[in-house]
This record gives structure tokens, sequence and C-alpha cells, in this order.
């Protein structure tokens, strides 16, 4: 089976087919880290750790690259407001979106540039556009020229008049085009600043990811990922400048996620919706907040609300619950030599989801449809169990099931956590059991406190005590 994506720059659906073989490139951009990450750019995160995951499940060898941006505007001004250098601003919140986006099990990016690292390489890549013809300096600032430059407008979709009419930029009458951008900014009173050609300056915000993305993928590579946000002008001025470098493509395909709402509205501050990741999981659960994210197609916007998100939780327990009760009930069962044909049905229908989870995420890595596959595998599971003998090697692979295609969307205790939680918890129901047999009514009863107080609930079933959480 193919995978196929759909491509901002072609506006269609394409046959995924690397560059480079069997090698995948993916650049995805990172936050600007002047403050915690707020849940939109969450949806961005989780999404392409997906995509990042079923690459590299599908074989591929990937390199995922997530760069920071360290220094521009916003870095400065916030730096300013609390009394602290920008590098101090970047240490402090470059750690925080490490814990956050633990928390919500985004995997760390194979490199994490900094724009700030990456200095020499920023200034040899306006070279090159200077020598072209494709760059000018005006008193020390340098400007991309985008007149000069016939495919300007590609990505986003539109003529220079068209992006001109709904831009907002930067204000300076030197420009000779008003869609003309900053590539090198001359330094400020007060800014930080490094030696150029030009002289002493910082970059500006497009050119640090053409610069780190070439540094570590190449000059062509295989997806340039982000928000909608970013197709105009951040990706577009990218696209120019690298190819006006180059004189090669950038990015062989260009995914971008859609937007979340809150309550049908934009996030914003002024409309005091504005909402960080690391407040929402004082609330809710990291895992259910990733759940709910991966719930509507990539590309489709999202809305969130309190309810939808509590609805997120309940979907993402149901199939906790399945993957606990498989666990559980795992160890009790005995082996059986021969097959029935109902044991080779189910074997096969079990094959049977696995490819439908495949050609949902083969299919522009359709992650809703994909989690429709595990509900609907989960239903029959519930009703399998609950039958007087589950047979152990339908249980063993439904169970290898989930858990695999949970590690494709990143749900799921890992193995080693399950093993010693489960452990703990069957020793401290055996414990219980034996102190009811001994009619032991009070040890009992505190056994079964302790593991209402670990989110523990206990069934009885023909075939003993089964738990799971809540």
């Amino acid at each position: 089976m193919t995978i196929r994506v759909f491509n901002t720059k072609t506006h269609k659906k394409e046959d995924f087919i690397p560059v480079n073989g069997n090698k995948v490139g993916i650049y995805a951009c990172g936050p600007t880290v002047y403050d915690y990450f707020h849940i939109g750019n969450a949806r961005i995160f989780i999404v392409f750790d997906v995509i990042r995951r079923y690459l590299s499940w599908r074989g591929y060898d990937v390199t995922f690259v997530q760069n920071f941006t360290d220094i521009d505007d916003k870095m400065i001004n916030r730096a300013h407001e609390l009394g602290i250098t920008v590098e101090e601003l970047a240490e402090r919140n470059i750690a925080a979106y490490f814990e956050d986006a633990e928390a919500l099990g985004i995997k760390p990016a194979d490199v994490h540039p900094r724009a700030t690292e990456h200095i020499s390489e920023i200034i040899e890549l306006i070279n090159q556009l200077v020598e072209k013809g494709l760059a000018y300096n005006i008193g020390g600032d340098v400007y991309f020229n985008t007149a000069a430059f016939p495919n300007y407008g590609e990505l986003s979709r539109q003529p220079l008049e068209d992006l001109l009419a709904g831009a907002r930029v930067d204000i300076d009458e030197r420009k000779r085009h008003p869609l003309d951008f900053a590539l090198w900014k001359k330094q400020k009173p007060g800014e930080p600043a490094w030696e150029s050609p030009w002289g002493k300056g910082r970059p500006g915000w497009h050119i640090e990811c053409s610069a780190m993305s070439m540094k570590y993928l190449g000059e062509t590579f295989d997806i340039h990922a982000g928000g909608p946000d970013l197709i105009f002008p951040h990706h577009e001025n990218e696209k120019a400048q690298s190819e006006g470098a180059t004189g090669k493509p950038f990015a062989k395909y260009w995914l971008h996620a859609g937007y979340l709402n809150i309550n049908k509205q934009k996030m914003s501050k002024s409309l005091g919706n504005y909402m960080t990741v690391r407040d929402l999981r004082t609330t809710f659960d990291p895992a259910a907040i990733r759940f709910f994210m991966l719930s509507a197609h990539y590309r489709n916007p999202i809305n969130y609300t309190v309810e939808l998100l509590q609805q997120a939780a309940s979907g993402l327990e149901r199939l906790n619950n399945v993957v606990y009760n498989l666990r559980d009930i795992l160890n009790k069962l005995p082996e059986q030599e021969e097959f029935t044909e109902e044991t080779t049905a189910r074997l096969k229908a079990l094959d049977e989801f696995r490819e439908r989870f495949i050609a949902a995420m083969d299919d522009d890595f359709n992650t809703a449809d994909a989690l429709a596959v595990l509900f609907e595998l989960a239903r029959e599971t519930n009703a399998y169990l609950n039958r007087p003998e589950p047979v152990k090697i339908v249980v063993e692979k439904t169970l290898a099931f989930f858990m695999e295609m949970g590690e494709i969307l990143g749900f799921f205790a890992d193995q080693d956590n399950e093993d010693n939680l489960s452990a703990k918890v069957n020793e401290m129901i055996a414990r219980r059991q034996a102190a009811r047999k001994a009619k032991d009514w009070q040890t009992a009863d505190a056994i079964r406190d302790q593991l209402q107080e670990m989110g523990i609930m206990l069934e009885d079933t023909p075939l003993g005590v089964r738990w799971r959480k809540k």
C-alpha cells in the first residue's frame, strides 16, 4: 500500500515518494520560546509527532528536525519585560517545552536547532542571495527582493497583488516592494547582535528556518510541516529564499494542520480564551489532550470545549480499559494446542482490523478513522472477554495489536510500567481474596479502599476478579 499525503503546494493528494530512497527528512516549525506553548501549538506538535511515528513504523529511516526560535522581537520584548536576558528567557522556556511535550507523549526531535547557534549558516545563506541579486542591503538591513523571484506566491497559490492586499508587512518605506521581507535586521539599542558583512544585527525570522533545515536535511528534503498560519508569509518566504539561493526545490511535500478554535472562536489573548498546555494539563490528563487532538483529521479545524475534552477523556478510558482487561486476563488463560475454526476466524478478523488501520493512516494520516477502527475492535473485544472461555492466543494477539497501534498514536502506558502496576494490583487482589476467604473483612475492605485510591476498579467474572482503571 502507498501512503498518500495532501500537498499544500499542489493542493491535492499525492503518492508519498521520498527524495532519497528509504530516508525521510521532516522539518517541523517549532515554537518561539518567549512563553509556554499554547494548545493550538500542541495540536501541531502532536500531529507531526504521530506522522513521524507512523512513517518510522512503516519502515522509513526518518530524521525529524524541529527548531526553537530563540531570537526575534517577541523574545526581546518579553525578556525586557521580565528583566532578564534573551538567552535566559530561551533556556527557561525550552526546558518548559520539553516538560510539556513529554507530558503529551511528544518524542524529542532528532535535532532541535536554535537560531542563535546557526548565525554563520544564516549569514552564508543571505550572502548567496545578495550575490544573486535576490537580496539588497539598506543601511544594515537586508531584504529579500520578492519581485526578483518569479515563483513568489506559489505555495500560498496567490499572485503578489492578492498577497499584498491581505498581508501584514513590516512598514519600511525604503523597501523596493511592500512584500519584501527582512533577512537581516540592523541592531537597535539594547538588542542582542552578531557581526555580519552588513554590520551588527540579528537574523530575520524566515531565514532562520531555511538555514537550519538545509543544514540538517539538505537543500531538498521531503516534508516541511507546520500550522496553517505559517503558509503565508513564513513558509512562502522560506521557500522563496531557499530556492532562490540553491536553484533547487526546497521541500517536496508541504503539510499543514488545521486551526484549533476555542468554543468556535479563534484563540487570542484579547478574547480571554488563550490557553497554554501547562495550564490545561493541571485539569486534564495530558493523554486525553493528545487523544482529543487526534480525534479529527489533522487538516480539518478542531473546536475545543471542556465538554469535548471530557468526551475525549472518556473515549481514551474505554480504550485503556480494554487494554487493562486484556492484560489482566491473559495470564489466567490456559495454552491451547489446536486452533478451532472460531479461533482462526478471529485471528483473520484481527488481520483485517490491522489492514483497515493502515489504510486509514496511509490516507493522509487519518487518525480519526484509525481511532474508529480501534473503537470497533474494542467493542468486539469486550464482548469476547465476557464469554466463558476466551482463547489465550486471541487475547494475546489482540493485546499486541492495541499496543502496537497505540505506540503509533502515542497512547497506552509502556509495557514495563504496566507490568509493574499489574503485578502490584494482582498481588493486592490475591491478599484481598485470601482475607475474604478467612472472613477477615477489615483487611479485605482496607485493600479495596487502597485499590480505589489508586484508581482501580474490581469486577467479578467467571474467570475470577478482573481489574481496570477508572
